[in-house]
């Protein structure tokens, strides 16, 4: 590779980086807790999950309209908006709120029991976990963050991609993991960066990648309403949407969805109105039946006045790329011990950026010359540099 074209990726990897190194800090150390959500949450007493035991709730139990009834006398004057069900015991939620398409800041989630018909509560208001979340989110700047964050996800996948291609012809005289331990300071710190770097590109290429993607959710979920549910509910266009005092069953809903689905388990259902249907169907979404296919949700769309099947497929390759991303980004699809793996991966890439963090620092044209020239000619043992 020519001097040339080294100085060109050296300058994309320093500046991505630079760009982005403090926004990914925040982002791994915010991530950490998240890694651990579900335990840190049984830990302190505000996991329902862990509360129950038994057949998973979309399962069987009390009729589904009886639980929303339950779910409804909590909040009167309110509408249902969401209900969700656990695939590990007879949890059930029901998102409530003044509209059918009211802002998230407006909705209530209670837990309820569908083996008892006991409402549990409502879920916990802010909170620790919480805050960590909306930092990791959006830095509490709604979609404008979540775009930003995403900006900030594409420029590390820049760096990365951008540091192997330095890596190849650095490392072409030395053995792969060398630490040059009798060099200098910054020469020692060099190696470590790259060294963590390299080990775990793969981890931060996935975390990275499926960042980028999670940032665009809202807009991919708007791209979905927009186009495709347009199109499988295009014999409603015109009309007004249902008044939740015309919703029909959901217990017979939920049986033509079956039908039409056999096999799946319900994950969770939207309402007329809402952000995940029309304004007039239930959206009945089931996760897949294999271990590679749970993530994956298709929505039977149920006229809510009369539950007649209108439509049934599968979402569109981007937005099942988004449902697919979200487990692989927290790693938590693999129990325990790939959230360990997860966290470890997490703490080298901490390190990582706090020693490019150092790097840059320490920096003067003489020395990124010398940088420069080293990488073209392969890295050496010689005197310190």
């Amino acid at each position: 590779m020519k001097r040339s074209t080294i100085k060109a990726w050296f300058v994309v990897h320093k500046w991505s980086s630079l760009v982005s190194t403090l926004f990914l800090l925040m982002l791994c150390v915010t991530g950490l807790p998240l890694i651990f959500h579900d335990e840190i949450d049984a830990i302190v007493g505000e996991d329902y999950e862990v509360m129950l035991d038994g057949e998973p709730s979309a399962e069987g139990g009390r009729p589904l309209d009886r639980m929303l009834d339950l779910a409804l006398a909590e909040r009167p004057g309110e509408v249902p908006l969401f209900m969700a069900f656990s695939q590990q015991s007879p949890l059930l939620t029901v998102t409530t709120g003044p509209t059918p398409d009211a802002d998230g800041s407006e909705m209530t989630l209670l837990f309820l029991d569908r083996t008892t018909g006991e409402v549990l509560g409502p879920a916990p208001s802010g909170g620790f976990m919480e805050f960590v979340l909306q930092l990791h989110t959006d830095m509490f700047l709604g979609l404008p963050g979540m775009l930003f964050l995403g900006v900030m996800g594409g420029l590390f996948v820049i760096a990365l991609v951008s540091g192997v291609v330095l890596y190849a012809p650095f490392m072409r005289r030395l053995p792969f993991g060398t630490l040059r331990t009798s060099r200098s300071t910054r020469v020692k710190t060099l190696d470590q960066h790259n060294l963590l770097g390299i080990v775990a590109l793969g981890w931060t290429l996935v975390v990275g990648s499926t960042g980028v993607i999670n940032a665009f959710a809202d807009p991919l979920v708007d791209n979905w309403r927009g186009g495709e549910l347009a199109e499988m509910t295009a014999q409603y266009a015109g009309e007004d949407p249902l008044d939740p005092a015309g919703y029909g069953s959901l217990d017979a809903a939920m049986a033509a969805a079956q039908s039409a689905l056999p096999g799946r388990s319900p994950q969770f259902i939207g309402f007329p109105g809402g952000d995940w249907s029309s304004g007039h169907h239930y959206a009945v979404f089931f996760q897949g039946d294999r271990p590679l296919t749970q993530h994956l949700l298709t929505p039977a769309l149920i006229d809510a006045r009369t539950a007649e099947l209108t439509d049934a497929r599968a979402m569109p390759p981007i937005n099942q790329a988004l449902m697919m991303s979200k487990p692989l980004h927290f790693g938590d699809y693999g129990g325990l011990p790939l959230k360990l793996i997860w966290a470890a991966l997490t703490l080298a890439t901490i390190w990582v950026l706090w020693t490019g963090i150092v790097l840059w620092m320490r920096r003067s044209p003489a020395r990124i010359e010398r940088r420069i020239d080293e990488i073209a000619s392969g890295a050496a043992r010689g005197v310190a540099a």
